[in-house]
């Protein structure tokens, strides 16, 4: 887990030599009017001293106020939300729990973050995060992280961020809409007046007026100047000389005092000052470590005692930080004076850290200090923890930190670097890093003289893994081939017990098999590598893994079986204790969605919502969509947010708001996240499709064009869904004999390969062409075939979706003379309860009215208006709306009239419902 740096969660503590500055104290008060407040200025300006001080002041009022300082290992996203997460419970000991167990799970930090602001969303009162010395990290991530906070920041909680540059935030936005409080170095400047306080009376000078303003006009109001110059100035008798002495730019001038202020250190003090300049926080134990001393926390106290630029981060005086510019120029002498002791001084610090658990810090100061060997030691040591705890930015770094020649002696950092570019979808060096390894996986022993292994039991199972990525990178090229050999092998080279080993190839060999078409040997494939991932506690991976089995299931027509598979897999996450202690929603009617579900979960209700409509279970699908949603893409895969929006597409074109869908599929395209799993259905040939339901064949036409399709085309699995769109515009355009031709092609290769769900749509659509080509024998017949397998499959919508040109042929097949026994369609398609007309009444609609939507029918059948329906029934007109859309579209009609026409003819309403 991440170390936590309590030090950092604490303001500064307040100073003896503090100067009063009510005028910046109450500008901070309007804190609680913006989302953000910036105290932007360079070094020296008392940015942090006045933040402290405000902080100590709104606390002491009764606000809630968090507090963290960043220091150089905020460059790694998850170390950032710890301690953002820390210090906001620090100060609320009541919120951030689940957001607390979401980082520990690994879920993402926009999830973890969007938890924290939640529970801050309930705390009474104003809420105020401090975050100090923002400009040491420059990771984009971290940056991305503040943007989201800002973006949703709930009304009473305020971001206070202090910097010596402006943070890459929408600052001019958050200025426009009077969002933002600023304050910059001309606010913090010392006045005369300030300046006059702080020379005479904190630092006890005797100054004359002249010299004050002297010194005051000549640092311009800079703190840290001032500061410096009243240390030089202490136990002077020519103040006067001094003063008209000082002069130069801000750099001068700091090396100037500092050289005074050092030279007038005891040699041991100074010595101290020197050799800890190299460290980012100092400890007693840690400064003796690093001196040779023994008299660490002592010198500290001591030189806390005359303010010698040592910062407390703590109240018990254990942790202190230089301030930042003085370490700046207390190292630049070190390096003027002791260039040789300086690698002598990391070295130290790296082993002290090394031995106390700290091995990121660990590595920084091995880096620091150009031991590359030691550095990648540790690193090569640190891969498990740092891939466990998925810190992909501190990888990288490290693994870009270290020299080419380092890596491709140490085959297990030559495969971490791998695992490393591959996490980040990078895969350029991945093949030089790969043969890196093997080149020394494949030596004699003889020739092995420089290699440099140190976690042994990772090189004992490298040769598998270097088969894993071989299958990844093969899967990547579409070499379906090369991909189940590398696989094979990594499975023939993992032990029984080694889940892990054999779960990720198992799943690289099911892939291949998958985009190949051979959807019957992927089946059991995923089933073992499920099993596998369980076994090895991956939860996230088997539910990502059951993802693929469900699409895979659907390809067959296996709804049942897919089903069961993905309710199996929440009941699974269900049962182990959800990261937040509350149970994890694993159900359609009730579970919550309190704290954090396990990631993947949000899938598995997605792909329920694909099932339930395919199953026109309609209530049961978008229940599972709404759950989805509200777990948000925190609990969700990298395919979830484009998924999702897919499934809410094709819930619209239920509704016949085919608009609507077409608006989220695009925006499906905007987040589509690819993976390994082949794209057997492009969101491109989705929006084709919406096309073709809104009429506009032309577009529709031009995307086949574009892609090149043909009805002469040789077919492939990977192709197929394009190839059945292709189908569904010529239709469109009456290239009917073009159509059948590749429909019939199209339901051979459906049915050889036994993919019994594509099969059923290819059915129905060579109804509907030989039906539009008169042949009216053959369509009723492939009808029956159509909805016979679909009431096997037990799948409804494939069918319903084909509109009243469908709903007529299946109507006709239940009244063809002397048909033998009741075809499927019935139960194939959903049917509304028998009514009084009789069973001559005329076929049913796609889907029973519910009882609402027949008290409104009844209406409608009446000369009420609108508003006057709307008051009958008690509800308000865009509740009305709603009610009669779903009407139209479950009786095919565009209009009241023909609503009333139609319910008339299947007998949903007698002579006295049209009085």
């Amino acid at each position: 887990a991440v170390m936590l740096l309590e030090t950092k969660l604490h303001p500064p503590r307040r100073r003896r030599t503090l100067v009063a500055r009510p005028r910046l104290t109450g500008l901070l008060t309007r804190v609680r009017e913006a989302s953000l407040t910036l105290v932007s200025a360079p070094a020296g300006f008392g940015k942090s001293t006045l933040l402290g001080e405000w902080a100590h002041l709104a606390r002491e009022e009764g606000d809630a106020v968090a507090w963290l300082s960043l220091d150089a290992r905020e460059e790694d996203p998850a170390t950032f939300v710890a301690h953002l997460l820390a210090a906001c419970r620090a100060a609320l000991p009541d919120v951030g729990a689940a957001a607390e167990a979401g980082r520990e799970s690994g879920a993402p930090a926009d999830a973890v973050l969007a938890s924290l602001l939640t529970d801050l969303a309930t705390v009474p009162g104003d809420v105020v995060v401090v975050l100090d010395d923002v400009h040491v990290v420059e990771a984009r991530a971290v940056h991305d992280a503040l943007a989201f906070l800002l973006d949703n920041l709930p009304p009473r909680v305020h971001l206070v961020l202090g910097t010596r540059a402006d943070p890459p935030v929408p600052l001019a936005r958050l200025r426009a809409r009077g969002e933002l409080v600023e304050v910059r170095a001309a606010d913090l400047r010392f006045t005369p007046a300030e300046a006059a306080r702080y020379l005479t009376e904190a630092m006890g000078l005797r100054l004359a007026d002249g010299d004050v303003a002297a010194l005051e006009g000549r640092t311009e109001g800079w703190i840290a100047a001032l500061q410096l110059a009243a240390l030089s100035l202490q136990g002077r008798d020519d103040a006067a000389a001094f003063v008209a002495a000082f002069s130069g730019d801000d750099r001068y001038v700091v090396d100037y005092l500092v050289e005074e202020v050092l030279h007038r250190q005891p040699p041991e003090v100074r010595d101290v000052l020197l050799r800890t300049s190299v460290l980012a926080r100092l400890s007693g134990d840690l400064c003796d470590a690093v001196t040779g001393r023994d008299d660490g926390r002592a010198t500290l106290e001591r030189l806390e005692r005359a303010n010698l630029f040592l910062v407390p981060l703590d109240d018990r005086r254990r942790w202190y930080r230089y301030h930042h510019l003085f370490a700046d120029v207390l190292q630049a002498r070190l390096l003027d004076e002791e260039p040789a002791a300086v690698p002598e001084l990391h070295r130290r610090a790296s082993a002290w850290f090394e031995e106390h658990g700290d091995r990121p810090e660990a590595i920084r100061h091995a880096f620091a200090g150009g031991d590359v060997a030691r550095a990648a030691d540790l690193v090569e040591l640190a891969l498990p923890d740092a891939r466990r705890e998925r810190r992909d930015a501190t990888l990288r770094s490290w693994f870009e930190a270290l020299p080419d020649d380092v890596v491709r002696s140490r085959p297990v950092l030559a495969v971490g670097d791998v695992g490393s570019l591959m996490v980040i979808g990078e895969v350029t060096g991945v093949e030089r890093r790969l043969a890196d390894a093997e080149r020394w996986l494949t030596a004699p022993d003889d020739e092995r003289a420089g290699m440099v292994v140190v976690d042994r039991e990772a090189f004992a199972g490298l040769p598998g893994v270097v088969a894993t990525y071989r299958a990844a990178l093969a899967l990547l090229a579409g070499d379906l081939e090369a991909t189940m050999r590398h696989a094979r092998r990594a499975l023939d080279l993992a032990g029984p017990a080694d889940h892990l080993g054999r779960a990720a190839p198992g799943a690289l060999l099911a892939l291949a098999l998958w985009a190949s078409g051979d959807l019957d040997g992927a089946r059991p494939r995923y089933v073992t590598a499920i099993d596998d991932l369980e076994a090895a506690g991956h939860r996230s991976d088997a539910l990502g893994c059951t993802l693929a089995l469900s699409d895979i299931l659907l390809a067959q027509g296996r709804l049942a079986e897919a089903e069961r598979a993905v309710e199996d897999a929440l009941r699974r996450t269900a049962a182990a204790p959800s990261v937040s202690g509350t149970p994890h929603p694993g159900s359609p009617p009730a579970g919550s969605t309190g704290g954090f579900a396990l990631r993947g979960t949000a899938d598995m209700h997605v792909a329920l919502a694909e099932i339930y409509r395919e199953r026109d279970r309609l209530d049961a699908a978008r229940e599972h969509l709404r759950l989805a949603e509200a777990l948000g893409d925190g609990a969700g895969l990298a395919q979830n947010p484009y998924r999702r929006l897919l499934a809410a597409a094709r819930l619209r074109i239920v509704d016949g708001d085919a608009t609507t869908a077409l608006a989220l599929v695009e925006a499906a395209q905007r987040v589509f996240a690819g993976d390994f799993s082949p794209d057997v259905r492009p969101l491109a040939a989705v929006r084709a499709r919406v096309l073709l339901t809104l009429g506009r064949v032309e577009e529709a036409a031009a995307w086949a064009r574009e892609r090149g399709l043909s009805p002469d085309d040789d077919l492939s699995y990977l192709r197929e869904y394009e190839h059945v769109t292709l189908a569904r515009v010529l239709l469109a355009e009456r290239r009917l004999d073009d159509a059948a031709a590749l429909l019939a092609r199209l339901a051979e290769a459906a049915e050889r390969g036994g993919r019994q769900g594509t099969l059923v749509e290819v059915l129905a659509l060579q109804a509907l062409a030989a039906q539009a080509q008169g042949r009216t024998a053959d369509a009723l017949a492939t009808a029956q075939r159509a909805a016979d397998l679909a009431a096997r499959l037990g799948s409804v919508r494939v069918l319903a979706d084909e509109g009243p040109a469908m709903t007529a042929l299946l109507a006709a097949l239940r009244h063809e003379p002397g048909a033998p026994h009741e075809p499927g369609a019935p139960h194939a398609l959903p049917r509304q309860a028998p009514s009084d007309a009789g069973p001559e009444a005329g076929p049913a609609p796609l889907e029973p009215l519910s009882a609402r939507e027949r008290d409104v029918l009844r209406l409608l059948a009446t000369d009420l208006s609108g508003p006057e329906i709307a008051r009958e029934l008690y509800v308000s007109v865009n509740t009305l709306r709603t009610h009669t859309k779903s009407i139209y579209a479950k009786l095919a009609v565009s209009s009241r009239r023909a609503a009333v026409r139609r319910a008339a003819e299947l007998g949903l309403l007698d002579r006295t419902d049209t009085r």
